[in-house]
């Protein structure tokens, strides 16, 4: 047996045993299934096991009751009014959104570090498909997950070297879907509480459908519980609504992104052009979302985060935000035609993630057609111009 994998043994027992018998006993499952699988695989999926567990294990040892903390006169007051937020929020999505909330968030954690865990995106030179990972219990994601940073620069560099688009990214908060009662961290617990519910909403959502395969399905899912609840949570707390500019600056982003897919996936699928023109092609497609971008946003205030991500846009980050957000159309007509209903828009959501994959994909289509057809056309810069300012399909 190698040498790492024994460590690895011994280091979970330990955990484990200190863990279970701290109460903690939904450990064991989900730690034995890792166990089985990594003595079938080799050195370095070990050592990313190894490193996860790792992460999630100091995670759960770490966490403090925050009902406990809330009523501690030692907590720090501008902690103990987030972790209030915290309480709030859980207590309207278990009970407005129907959501199985049970002790999830009800912990806190301060990380040693900024954030949680770093996840790493990759898409082929000529692909907006991303790479799939494989894990246990978990199924297929389009992501895999560090929390050691060294390793997950590591394994950026082997990706590009294979030539791979690739994005690395923190990841503030992340659900273990019900296996783990996860906790408030410390990455994300001093949000603004409109920022913090939006969250807690999109993690909870995890909690009660998750078709194992399909992250495109997950993300775009979780993301429309949020932005459905968000403005009613909102209305009832006395914080004010997004501002009209800042929301439409959003869509503006989002347009261009739109496009530059569009424009990239005719490039990749067109069989006619050899690799250096399709290369070529590409690089000029980025350079001009960058260009039209720069025009669109000019004079805009507080730009910075969507500045960032346009400058790094590759295919893998556009596979990211189309994981996230091409399905959410589709998921809110159908809570529109669950008569708006929390549990009934969530019974018709696990009916679809029954279906096969194919099958599931024609009906979200369907669905964000007709979502497209209702809703108002948003003009804006277009990519597919020159001066980057006609209006936008």
């Amino acid at each position: 047996m190698d040498i790492s994998l024994k460590r690895f043994f011994a280091y979970l027992k330990l955990a484990v045993s200190n863990l279970v018998g701290s109460g903690r006993r939904r450990l064991l499952p989900i730690t034995l299934a890792i166990l089985g699988t990594l003595s079938l695989t080799g050195c370095e999926t070990v050592h990313f096991y190894s490193q996860a567990a790792t992460g999630q294990l100091k995670i759960l040892a770490g966490r403090k009751s925050i009902d406990r903390l809330v009523a501690d006169e030692k907590t720090d007051p501008k902690l103990k009014l987030q972790l209030e937020w915290v309480r709030a929020i859980r207590a309207y999505a278990a009970g407005e959104l129907q959501l199985p909330v049970e002790s999830a968030y009800s912990d806190f954690t301060q990380l040693d570090g900024e954030y949680a865990l770093y996840n790493l995106i990759a898409a082929p030179e000529f692909s907006l498909s991303p790479k799939r990972w494989c894990y246990p219990i978990a199924g297929c994601a389009s992501y895999r997950g560090y929390f050691d940073k060294n390793d997950a620069v590591r394994q950026e560099g082997r990706l590009r070297a294979q030539g791979y688009d690739v994005y690395l990214g923190p990841v503030p908060a992340y659900s273990t879907l019900g296996w783990f009662d996860d906790p408030v961290l410390s990455s994300f617990v001093n949000w603004k509480p409109d920022r913090l519910a939006s969250l807690l909403f999109h993690e909870l959502a995890h909690r009660r459908v998750y078709i194992s395969g399909d992250t495109r399905f997950n993300e775009s899912f979780a993301t429309a519980v949020s932005r459905i609840a968000l403005p009613e949570w909102r209305r009832r707390n006395g914080i004010p609504q997004p501002a009209v500019k800042s929301v439409a600056q959003a869509r503006r982003v989002n347009g261009l992104m739109v496009a530059a897919r569009k424009q990239l996936q005719s490039i990749y699928d067109d069989t006619g052009l050899g690799i250096e023109e399709k290369r070529a092609r590409k690089a000029e497609t980025l350079q001009r979302l960058r260009r039209c971008y720069r025009e669109a946003s000019a004079g805009w205030v507080q730009d910075e985060k969507f500045a960032r991500m346009i400058e790094k846009t590759n295919n893998a980050t556009l596979a990211l935000v189309s994981e996230y957000q091409s399905q959410v159309p589709a998921f809110v007509q159908l809570y529109r035609d669950s008569g708006e209903d929390w549990e009934a828009f969530y019974a018709a959501v696990e009916q679809l993630g029954a279906q096969s994959k194919d099958t599931r994909k024609a009906r979200l289509k369907a669905l964000s057609e007709r979502a497209q057809a209702s809703s108002k056309k948003v003009t804006g810069p277009s990519l597919q111009s020159d001066t980057c300012m006609s209006v936008a399909n």
